[in-house]
């Protein structure tokens, strides 16, 4: 074996130390890469900590009303009296003294249709009267004078100076003169009764108010034709609605399966749409005996127990059913949360309250329950959010998201 073929059998050490040391570096890069990113979760989690994911719920105003509710429904404020006032005759509106909003008292004129022909009529009605009577009178006269003529002929009769037949003449004009009075007091009768006609057409001409009340709506206008065939082209059957602002209730439906609950004089609470932060006791007037097949329902008609003047008609109402009247002292709101929003920690009562993203333990005092509420003597303000059914695990200033 030669002296080269002997070198090539040595090891190369410096290959060996060179590739050892490579790796051995990147382990500890990787290891230093490692920790320093346990270390920024870490920070992460300290700094930025996970949020929880929550039910939240509002302090809110509770009635206490709403404990006593056997069932609630919704209907419309109605008017039990009202009227839309219009014209037996055909004519045209020449003049309207009210508008939407005015109050009219029972017999006030409220329009004015045209009228000289009605007028004209009314004339020629009592032109005629006056002749009737004036016919009576003349009717009377010829009797008078027949009744006279008949007397004298009697005595002439008996005394043998004239004849029979002129007697007879006597008589047959006497008894002519009686049927000219009857006829000329039938006659005065008949215009009599056309002078009435006459009258109440010029009546029918003055549109009046049958009741107290308040104008809803305004149907037409000055200028406009006005007939009690509505469906007539370009005309309007009626001029104005009129309702009896004292006769305003709730009218609602309560279902066939849940009328068993509501009898006639319960108490109720009312609650407008247009007026949410008022409640106004009532009670049930009217269950009305019929039942609406399409709907299943039965009408029910609530009674204020007081108006307001801001409640109008045909505003949305929602009615509650009551088990009993209220106090006095139940009829004003209390601040309570959810019953589920109260948890015991370190053994007092606490809410967690959700401020920008962060629930915080609020002691609180609990009063009576309210249905699913509970009433707040102390504690959150009404409008704050709060956690509902708070996990054992959630602590003061831990980070919260509101579950959707």
């Amino acid at each position: 074996m030669t002296e080269n073929e002997l070198s090539k059998l040595k090891i190369d050490k410096t290959a060996w130390s060179g590739a050892g040391k490579r790796p051995a570096g990147r382990v500890v890069r990787i290891v230093l890469v490692l920790a320093v990113l346990a270390v920024g979760v870490l920070a992460l989690r300290h700094f930025f900590p996970s949020s929880v994911e929550v039910e939240t719920s509002s302090v809110s105003q509770v009635y206490p009303s709403q404990g006593l509710t056997l069932l609630n429904s919704s209907g419309y404020v109605t008017a039990q009296r009202k009227a839309s006032v219009a014209s037996k005759t055909t004519a045209r509106l020449v003049w309207l003294g009210v508008e939407e909003g005015s109050r009219v008292r029972r017999g006030e004129i409220v329009a004015r249709l045209e009228q000289e022909d009605v007028l004209a009529a009314r004339d020629r009605a009592g032109a005629t009267f006056k002749a009737s009577q004036a016919e009576i009178d003349r009717a009377q006269s010829e009797l008078t004078d027949a009744g006279q003529n008949l007397e004298r002929m009697k005595k002439l009769l008996a005394e043998r100076i004239i004849a029979q037949a002129d007697f007879d003449t006597a008589l047959a004009r006497f008894q002519k003169a009686q049927a000219g009075v009857d006829a000329a007091r039938w006659t005065a009768g008949s215009s009599g009764a056309a002078l009435r006609e006459s009258a109440a057409n010029l009546g029918y001409t003055q549109l009046s108010a049958p009741f107290d009340g308040v104008v809803l709506t305004k149907n037409a206008d000055v200028g406009d034709i006005v007939t009690p065939l509505g469906a007539a082209a370009n005309a309007k059957a009626s001029v104005v609605t009129i309702a009896d602002m004292l006769s305003l209730l709730v009218e609602t439906d309560v279902s066939e399966s849940n009328v068993a609950k509501v009898k006639a004089g319960a108490p109720c609470e009312i609650q407008l749409d247009a007026l949410p932060g008022e409640r106004f006791p009532a009670f049930v007037h009217m269950i009305v005996p019929t039942a609406d097949r399409t709907k299943a329902s039965v009408l029910v008609k609530v009674k204020f127990q007081k108006l307001d003047p801001r409640i109008l008609p045909e505003m949305s109402a929602k009615v509650a059913f009551l088990s009993r009247e209220l106090a006095e002292a139940e009829r004003t709101p209390r601040l309570a949360v959810p019953a589920a929003a109260v948890a015991e920690r370190g053994g007092r009562k606490v809410v967690f309250q959700v401020t920008d993203g962060v629930a915080s333990a609020v002691p609180v005092e609990t009063g009576g329950a309210i249905g699913d509420f509970l009433e707040l003597s102390s504690g959150p303000k009404a409008g704050e959010r709060v956690v509902l059914s708070p996990p054992a695990s959630l602590k003061s200033g831990a980070r919260v998201a509101a579950r959707k």
